[in-house]
């Protein structure tokens, strides 16, 4: 595959779509359970790869936790990093955000599922409320034909 480092696996949209749901709420259980807020609700969208070809696309999927004290962020966190390990995800940056609250945040990938994670723990703050953030994003999938793509959102 031009300019992709792995053969991207053969998936169409809506299996790669219940799939990513499928990480998302291993994620959120990995958090475990003393993290009890609110979750958002719009689930994971298409993104077309086409600067590898027509019929390649991946799955991105923002949400988050809400409705959370700043303790069930640090113990989300905590229990996360915990264990990512333990279920093939490779903690590639653990530190804080490059902004000015200085938010703890994890990047983490997992090879064999293609997916890579970024999470950030938001304090309570002046602006806004205690909140642990979730991008989750896979790799490129193949799809039968680029055709199959279109309408995808």
């Amino acid at each position: 595959m031009k300019g992709l480092d792995y053969t991207p696996v053969r998936m169409d949209p809506e299996p790669a779509r219940t799939k990513t749901k499928q990480v998302s709420s291993s994620l959120l259980e990995m958090t475990g359970a003393g993290v009890k807020g609110k979750v958002t609700e719009p689930g994971p969208s298409v993104t077309r790869c086409r600067e590898y070809g027509d019929d390649l696309f991946s799955m991105s999927h923002p949400w988050s936790v809400y409705e959370i004290s700043d303790e069930q962020v640090d113990a989300g966190l905590t229990n996360l990093r915990k264990a990512l390990n333990g279920n093939g995800w490779k903690i590639t940056k653990d530190g804080k955000a490059n902004s000015q609250a200085q938010d703890p945040e994890i990047y983490a990938e997992n090879d064999a599922e293609q997916f890579a994670l970024h999470v950030t723990g938001n304090k309570k703050s002046a602006t806004g409320n205690a909140v642990i953030l979730f991008k989750v994003v896979s790799k490129c999938f193949k799809a039968e034909s680029a055709k199959s793509l279109d309408g995808e959102y």
